[in-house]
């Protein structure tokens, strides 16, 4: 008898909540590979939702607001959302948290790497603001977006933004290009 309670205990309380469709309360989403921890696969259509920039180009110490929106009336209700360099795995900057429905999550050993959901309600737009780091490349935001257990998008980006600092200049500020002072006419 003590077997068949330990069972039905185990089934009301891990399997009951996933056929009824409730949430699931422990859920969350890989810093690298930006995965759910659900058994459904992504969904390969485009996604109903955007990531818009107050910016395209930044420079170290530059605040960047960053929303993530529905663009339908389907909203969402877990995301995560990073910076990274264009073809990088690893988030870059950190955010700071201005919207109660965020939080900010630690990524690679980076308090703020990154951003996810406070709660599980329903959001049409969350807005965050990103802190540009030092000595970073082109990049994207991007993000994985939760509707429902059965309905995510992983890899949503943003459009590029690049630093406004040269590759022809060296940490002094000044340019290695060399200067012709001889003038041929």
């Amino acid at each position: 008898m003590r077997r068949h309670s330990c069972f039905v205990f185990l089934f009301c309380g891990i399997f009951l909540p996933r056929i009824l469709g409730f949430p699931q309360t422990n859920t969350s989403i890989d810093c690298e590979s930006l995965l759910p921890n659900y058994e459904d696969e992504p969904q390969t259509s485009v996604p109903p939702y955007l990531i818009a920039v107050s910016f395209d180009k930044f420079e170290p110490g530059n605040e960047i607001q960053v929303s993530l929106e529905a663009l339908k009336d389907v909203g969402f209700k877990e995301f995560n959302l990073q910076a990274r360099e264009i073809g990088e795995d690893v988030p870059v900057g950190t955010f700071k948290i201005t919207d109660p429905n965020t939080k900010g999550l630690e990524c690679h050993n980076m308090t703020n790497s990154a951003v996810s959901n406070a709660n599980s309600g329903v959001k049409q737009k969350i807005t965050t603001t990103w802190i540009a780091p030092q000595d970073v490349r082109d990049l994207q935001f991007i993000a994985t977006v939760v509707q429902d257990l059965e309905k995510f998008w992983v890899g949503i980006q943003s459009k590029t933004l690049t630093p406004t600092h040269s590759e022809s200049v060296n940490g002094t500020g000044k340019s290695k290009r060399k200067v012709c002072f001889e003038c041929i006419c």
